[in-house]
């Protein structure tokens, strides 16, 4: 899979962030909004987003909410509700805003195939042995995106980018 060392994640695209210096980069903890929130939103978005000049929205939940449904109902989930949502996001904003969904928990929980670069979101328990193919629900499996964000030479990864879904 690509690495993104460029900070055009910041500002453009979706990204699933779980590295806290990257959060940092571009939000506080009173500029987060829920998932609800997002989701409500997606009916009549903000002129200005909360976040990084007014141009990013972070959203924390989403890791909670695929833990608490069972994978064939997070899966369905992912492919209805939150894809129409993200789609409509990126509409409003004409690809020039970045949604950036903050997933303190998921560093070891989404994987990446090295030779496919598919990626997948391993359940939580009871669902543990399962996992959702996460990159064919949001966006169909397009290789050229998602990268992985990378902060500096060296550096685990600190999330996923995907700058335009389909």
């Amino acid at each position: 899979m690509k690495q993104l060392r460029d900070t055009v994640w910041k500002r453009h695209g979706t990204s699933w962030l779980w590295d806290a210096e990257a959060l940092a980069q571009v939000s506080t903890a009173s500029e987060v909004w829920s998932l609800r929130q997002f989701v409500q939103a997606s009916v009549h978005w903000p002129e200005d987003l909360p976040s990084n000049d007014s141009n990013t929205l972070v959203v924390a939940g989403l890791d909670g909410c695929l833990d608490l449904l069972s994978p064939t109902d997070a899966e369905g989930w992912l492919a209805s509700a939150m894809k129409d949502a993200i789609l409509s996001f990126q509409e409003f904003y004409d690809g020039q805003a970045a949604l950036v969904f903050w997933l303190p928990s998921c560093a070891g929980r989404i994987t990446i195939n090295s030779a496919t670069d598919a990626v997948s979101w391993r359940c939580a328990h009871p669902n543990a042995q399962e996992n959702i193919d996460f990159g064919r629900v949001l966006w169909g499996e397009a290789h050229e995106y998602p990268q992985e964000i990378v902060l500096r030479a060296g550096a685990k990864a600190a999330g996923l980018f995907h700058l335009r879904i389909t």
